[in-house]
């Protein structure tokens, strides 16, 4: 590897280093903070000039304060004269906003990739969009990693016996039929209504049998938690032995992560691409790392080389 320097966002530092200790690389040094006027101030305390820089953001709340502080970062390296800006954004900010589906509504996603543009970056990495169109906001190049083979390794080493995945709704099918196909076990799905724009699923039937079965429920993320609580009673009234749940994102707003707890599912995996705090952490929850797949990928960018092997789950 050659002129690369990475640097971390103020909730970034942890991820990063990690993706830096995979890649053998020291972190490099910035200071980020705010004056007492609320503005943010960024400078990179060594020289990027004619450098491969890669920028790691996360999104820990709150989350407008993290794309300020991205779009400053960016400007900084671009001033300094870096040869080409990665951003890495392990979980996409506003990704859920990518449609003009109600009147007189932003799309909000496609702003973010502008915004991201105009601030001067090349190149974009993130990993497991709520839609994979949002690739199409960016008229620079935006490589979508996923997580799914980490989650079907995972549940592959647990061993489970008579797994069955199932769909949340007529929506993840498609998805949640990959599983299966990576799990070699049978899928079942849930039928599911949403009312307007609150985030209360309700779910009403399920098709196929999960009946003294593991189901296992996969999706890109979790959030308010609503449809994944309303997937496991339904596995649970239809006698669902174990309830397992895994997602690339973890997002849990609000009391999500509350609810869940006090629900009947067994185990919660996901990957780190959101900041858990430790204070809200429990047992149920299981956090597995994707800052190994995200550093293998700058490794590529880096040298040259394509990215279409880390789409494959046997690599």
């Amino acid at each position: 590897m050659r002129d690369i320097k990475i640097f971390a966002c103020n909730t970034a530092e942890k991820f990063t280093e990690e993706v830096c200790s995979y890649l053998n690389l020291k972190m490099g040094e910035k200071d980020s903070y705010k004056f007492k006027n609320d503005n943010n101030f960024v400078q990179f305390k060594e020289s990027v000039r004619n450098q491969d820089v890669y920028l790691i953001q996360t999104t820990e709340v709150p989350v407008n304060e993290r794309i300020m502080e991205l779009l400053i970062t960016i400007d900084a390296a671009k001033r300094a004269a870096a040869k080409r800006i990665t951003v890495i954004l392990p979980y996409f900010i506003y990704a859920r906003t990518d449609k003009k589906d109600q009147p007189r509504v932003a799309i909000t996603s496609k702003l973010i990739a502008k915004l991201i543009e105009t601030a001067g970056a090349d190149r974009v990495i993130t990993c497991d969009l709520h839609n994979s169109a949002i690739q199409a906001f960016f008229e620079i190049g935006c490589d979508r990693l996923t997580g799914s083979y980490l989650l079907v390794d995972y549940f592959k080493k647990k061993k489970l016996k008579d797994m069955v995945v199932v769909a949340t709704d007529a929506g993840s099918s498609k998805k949640a039929y990959k599983y299966s196909k990576l799990l070699n076990c049978p899928m079942a799905l849930i039928d599911k209504r949403r009312d307007n724009n609150d985030d209360k699923a309700c779910a009403t039937n399920i098709i196929g049998n999960v009946k003294d079965k593991s189901a296992l429920i996969f999706d890109d993320e979790i959030s308010t938690g609503g449809t994944l609580i309303e997937a496991i009673n339904i596995c649970k009234k239809h006698g669902a032995k174990e309830i397992y749940a895994g997602a690339t994102h973890g997002i849990f707003a609000g009391d999500a992560i509350e609810r869940l707890d006090k629900s009947c599912v067994k185990e919660i995996v996901v990957t780190n691409t959101v900041p858990l705090e430790e204070k809200r952490k429990i047992d149920k929850i299981k956090v597995i790392s994707i800052a190994p797949l995200f550093a293998e990928a700058i490794r590529r960018v880096n040298e040259g080389k394509a990215l279409g092997d880390l789409f494959l789950y046997e690599k």
